[in-house]
């Protein structure tokens, strides 16, 4: 069968299978089944059981379930309880006050969770009902909750991050570190814009803030802080053990493991139902997420038999774009499935097609993988269907374009985040390639 021919009828299966409520990976299997079935593949079962075990049988996804573990024991010590007391006497002082607990808060919070849904739902729980309660525009409160939420995707250790890297084969490790400056990056933006247009909307702010909070001394302010020391100690315990070569990905992982349950344990709130709770909650979304790594792995093999990447890499290269048109390009391909996939699916199902283009074009692929998550966490405040939209409006009852115009600022944030990297690729490199000369 013609090759053109071939992508619209995968194509097409694909989408309706999507459409039609299948899970994203029994429709990557399907998609797989029928294209090696129309290239006359007589081994599909040999092929599907060697391909699926040699992509899950990895030591490097053994830090996938591990760092969901992590997340899964410290969101049940209470910490989204203790963000909101523990970051806002810091703040009362700074342009646009409490509104910043959102942005720090889904900061810190993203690096325990690392989902961009969970961190917008869990953060915005607590501070939605406290602000609302001081007056702050309820403009301001949802666009910083969903453009702060994505950082869950960016903010190391990354679930995402993790699935890029097997999928593309680039060290976790470094692409942990090279998430870091970009979070930063990203977290600078939001607070910065936030500061000016409170700034510029001085009569929108609420004049006067809680007393107790403005009237606290230093040492009070410590106190109220301490309960998230312990915690942030922890995840840069992680992150330094991987950036000063003590630990790879996995080690960190499994360190951050331990101390999760450490912690759990010493703020008294592990108990056996909380520990089976977190194991159970890691278990089913490793699960999830490796299903869909073995359909996608499958996917890829299968897309290899059809010669699909290499004639849309061919394509590609015949149109003589450069590397910075080819990541536009690219970044409205993303935009586009953004709308109908969740961000995982959409790495695992691209990095057959998309990787063979981006290496001919000579695009560093540990660089591009920072790109990728910033392209997905776009995604997830662009309507129709993304998925930080849908969780505000569970959280306000609000018009789901009424949100999406909220959180349209921070999309030209991130979209700006993403011209800064592509100008300035140093952003995402420096810092692993400083851990490599260590």
């Amino acid at each position: 069968m013609e090759i053109p021919n071939l992508i619209i009828i995968l194509g097409a299966i694909l989408l309706l299978s999507l459409l039609s409520g299948v899970w994203v990976a029994a429709s990557l299997f399907l998609v797989a089944f029928i294209a090696l079935v129309l290239n006359d593949n007589s081994n599909i079962g040999l092929v599907m059981a060697t391909t699926t075990w040699g992509a899950t049988a990895t030591w490097t996804l053994a830090a996938l379930p591990l760092f969901i573990w992590m997340g899964e024991i410290l969101f049940r010590t209470k910490l989204s309880q203790d963000l909101f007391h523990g970051l806002a006497p810091w703040l009362n002082k700074v342009p646009g006050r409490l509104l910043h607990v959102n942005i720090l808060g889904c900061t810190i919070f993203a690096a325990v969770s690392g989902s961009s849904a969970a961190t917008a739902a869990t953060i915005g729980k607590m501070t939605i009902p406290e602000l609302t309660k001081r007056g702050y525009p309820i403009k301001m409160m949802i666009g910083t909750l969903a453009g702060s939420g994505t950082l869950g995707f960016l903010i190391p250790p990354s679930i995402i991050l993790i699935v890029y890297g097997v999928s593309a084969e680039v060290s976790i490790s470094r692409l942990f570190i090279a998430g870091v400056i970009p979070g930063a990056m990203l977290v600078t933006l939001f607070m910065g814009y936030t500061a000016v247009w409170s700034m510029l909307n001085k009569d929108k702010i609420p004049s006067e803030d809680d007393v107790e909070l403005s009237s606290m001394s230093f040492g009070q302010k410590l106190y109220a802080t301490r309960r998230l020391f312990p915690v942030m100690g922890l995840i840069l315990f992680v992150l330094g053990s991987i950036y000063a070569g003590w630990a790879t990905a996995t080690e960190a992982a499994a360190l951050g493991v331990f101390g999760a349950l450490v912690l759990s344990l010493a703020t008294g709130n592990l108990s056996l139902t909380t520990f089976k709770e977190s194991l159970l909650g890691a278990t089913r979304t490793s699960c999830m997420i490796t299903f869909i790594i073995a359909g996608a792995a499958f996917l890829s093999l299968a897309m290899g038999f059809t010669g699909i990447p290499r004639m849309l890499a061919e394509s590609i290269s015949a149109m003589g774009l450069s590397p910075t048109e080819l990541i536009i390009v690219l970044t409205l391909f993303f935009m586009v499935l953004g709308f109908f996939l969740d961000g995982i699916s959409m790495v695992v199902l691209t990095t057959s097609i998309v990787l063979p283009m981006v290496e001919r074009s000579g695009i560093d692929l540990m660089w591009f993988g920072i790109y990728v998550v910033l392209v997905v966490e776009m995604s997830q405040i662009t309507p129709p269907v993304g998925f930080n939209l849908f969780v505000m409006q569970g959280l306000t009852k609000i018009n789901i374009l009424k949100i999406a115009g909220y959180a349209l600022p921070f999309f030209f944030l991130l979209l700006t985040a993403i011209v800064l990297l592509t100008v300035f690729p140093q952003i995402a490199t420096w810092l692993p390639e400083l851990m490599t000369k260590k």
